[in-house]
């Protein structure tokens, strides 16, 4: 049985690089024709593949509705909390969870510093987008048009005197963002607080959030908080691979 069920499942990757008749499904999995029909038939009973006119086969389209369903139901908070409170533990720091929602970044979820000294963000609430660590990763996201867009339309308020001053400079550190695949707030929101944060991905290797770990100097430095960056960044991965179902390339 198990057989049977590798060998059906070998036939969506197939079909999945375009149509293909019953000899190339039979060839591809090194079975006889009777016995991939055999398989076809059943798939296509399920709706996961569908047979042209022309007698060959390609993915059905309830196979993509599945896949729809799927990604609907995925709570990404739900996914990432647990590794996010594991992080908490290791570093002591504040961890922070964020999305991007119609021109907003929102903090989701939050696992507060064993120190003393506490943040005042709150879950639900919107980011100091134009310096926010978690912000600069999703729009460094976003397709350049809209990116564009976005930071001419923001306002630039000089929390600090690090604070991003304008959409050109935005755009910049948008853009080595992106390149790199990490950001800092060192400073720009409030003169005391430093952050160091990474990307959540989704199948499609978009970002769908973003983490971070932000301490106050009299915790510890922001020299000292960027030794935390691999660390950040191995958590991330580790979420975006469950969150995926899928291997995010290194």
């Amino acid at each position: 049985m198990s057989q049977t069920v590798d060998r059906a499942l070998s036939i969506l990757p197939l079909l999945a690089e375009g149509p293909a008749d019953l000899g190339q499904v039979a060839d591809r999995l090194g079975v006889h024709k009777s016995t991939a029909l055999r398989l076809l038939r059943t798939l296509h009973e399920h709706g996961l593949v569908y047979r042209q006119s022309d007698q060959r086969y390609r993915l059905g389209a309830r196979l993509f509705n599945l896949a729809q369903q799927a990604v609907e139901n995925l709570d990404v908070r739900e996914i990432a909390h647990p590794h996010l409170v594991e992080l908490n533990e290791r570093c002591g720091h504040t961890v922070h969870l964020a999305v991007h929602e119609e021109n907003e970044v929102l903090y989701i979820d939050k696992v507060e510093s064993r120190y003393p000294v506490r943040m005042y963000s709150r879950i639900g609430k919107p980011v100091a987008i134009t310096v926010a660590a978690v912000a600069k990763l999703l729009l460094a996201d976003l397709p350049e048009p809209e990116r564009r867009a976005l930071a001419e339309k923001l306002d630039y308020p000089l929390y600090t005197s690090r604070s991003t001053p304008h959409a050109t400079a935005f755009l910049a550190e948008l853009a080595k963002v992106g390149e790199q695949g990490w950001a800092t707030d060192l400073g720009g929101h409030e003169e005391s607080i430093n952050c160091v944060a990474a990307p959540i991905r989704g199948t499609d290797g978009r970002v769908v959030a973003a983490m971070s770990v932000s301490a106050p100097n009299v915790v510890v430095t922001a020299e000292e908080l960027l030794t935390l960056l691999p660390l950040v960044r191995r958590t991330a991965d580790t979420i975006s691979r469950e969150y995926s179902g899928t291997a995010i390339p290194q």
